[in-house]
């Protein structure tokens, strides 16, 4: 088959979450088919990275853009149908390239990541079947976050007016949608009960590039004394809330069960909130690290106190890969399948979250056990081939060859 692939970013280096997931599926699907690919270059950035991408792709488009200015409030935001979150996305010269590149070629789908490049498939291009790739559900992920942000006046009359079109931009890109790809069963549920029971849902969980993420890839020891480790973008509001939860109710806590417990939060960009943390007794946050795995190595376990879901939880993986053992909210490990007290210690209180992370630290039986289950389960179904060939067989068998899938000219 021959596929177009629209990202709206450039995910290389794989120094993000969803970068980790677009990029493996990408390379994946190039090994059963022919890609050509769409990436839109953040003031001309990551562009020097094309050759990683044309190692396994037919053509590479990198398409150099600015964000644009946030409207103003009225006439501009209140006056539009799109909600501001997917209007800011629209870029006249992407449109143009993707013009460009489907009367240059014949193509048996377009596959895109997140729904903010879905916009340019929902009027023009109807004849093409289009895969919606999803690292969250963007309806779910902003009332999740909306309910744990602080209340006021003009944010709530915002929201919703937010939510209100995003609704309805929802139900016009599942319309469109031959496939919405999810990263789990609850964004699969969330689809067919809040947008369109009628679109077609296919799960593909995250997973981790196991010949990276190894005991083995890192010389580091474990700390001598107990650390645990919270891993992820500091500017993403999931991971600030998180931190936000652990340090005002969960730390106090754990600090008594655990006195001389070390706290690593490792993660690029970190907003001020989180830089703060840092001026607390025996917490380390590092900001980007140029390889995470030494740290993953150096903590004897991974918190994972996340409160908002949607996301790609991709620590969660990456974490028992490298043999460090993971306590998580059960919306933190969402869509993993993962057994509390087998694969890891689910805790949604800051109670049992407190407890659960002792327990850990000081039973080192536990802890053994977890490790090595978790290594095991990453081995068995989070390999991004076995995940990669799941989305390349689905695409075959639903999407048939066009009878000229070739080069017009």
């Amino acid at each position: 088959m021959h596929i177009l692939v629209v990202y709206p970013y450039i995910p290389y280096p794989i120094d993000r979450g969803t970068y980790q997931r677009v990029f493996h599926l990408l390379r994946e699907l190039a090994r059963e088919h022919t890609i050509d690919l769409i990436a839109l270059s953040e003031n001309g950035e990551r562009a020097e990275h094309r050759g990683i991408f044309e190692a396994f792709c037919r053509k590479v488009v990198f398409v150099p853009f600015e964000h644009p200015p946030w409207p103003r409030l009225f006439p501009n935001r209140l006056l539009n149908p799109l909600p501001t979150t997917v209007r800011h996305w629209w870029l006249p010269q992407l449109a143009d390239t993707i013009t460009e590149m489907l009367d240059q070629s014949s193509y048996d789908m377009v596959h895109v990541c997140d729904i903010v490049m879905a916009q340019y498939f929902l009027d023009d291009h109807l004849q093409i079947p289009l895969s919606v790739d999803r690292s969250r559900v963007d309806l779910q992920f902003q009332e999740e976050q909306y309910a744990r942000m602080p209340k006021g006046l003009k944010s709530s009359l915002l929201h919703h007016e937010q939510i209100w079109k995003l609704r309805r931009f929802e139900h016009k890109v599942a319309r469109r949608s031959s496939v919405q790809v999810v990263c789990g069963p609850d964004d699969e549920q969330f689809i067919h009960s809040e947008v369109s029971p009628n679109v077609p849902v296919q799960v593909v969980t995250n997973g981790v590039d196991l010949d990276y993420f190894s005991p083995s890839s890192s010389e580091v020891s474990r700390d001598p004394s107990p650390t645990v480790l919270y891993c992820g973008a500091m500017d993403y509001m999931p991971n600030i809330d998180a931190l936000r939860w652990y340090f005002g109710e969960i730390h106090s806590y754990l600090k008594k069960a655990v006195p001389d417990l070390k706290v690593l939060i490792v993660g690029k960009s970190p907003v001020a909130e989180v830089t703060a943390y840092g001026d607390l007794p025996d917490v380390t946050v590092t900001g980007g690290v140029p390889d995470v795995r030494p740290w993953y190595r150096r903590a004897w376990a991974q918190i994972v106190p996340l409160r908002i879901g949607g996301g790609t939880r991709l620590k969660i993986p990456e974490s028992m890969a490298m043999g460090t053992p993971v306590i998580s909210t059960t919306i933190g490990a969402q869509g993993l399948h993962l057994l509390h007290g087998t694969d890891i210690l689910l805790a949604d209180t800051p109670e049992m979250f407190a407890h659960y992370t002792e327990r850990m630290l000081h039973d080192e039986v536990l802890r053994k056990k977890i490790e090595d289950r978790g290594m095991q389960t990453c081995r068995s179904r989070f390999g991004w081939p076995g995940l990669g060939q799941q989305l390349s067989s689905y695409y075959s068998q639903h999407f048939q060859p066009a009878e000229d899938s070739h080069e017009h000219n």
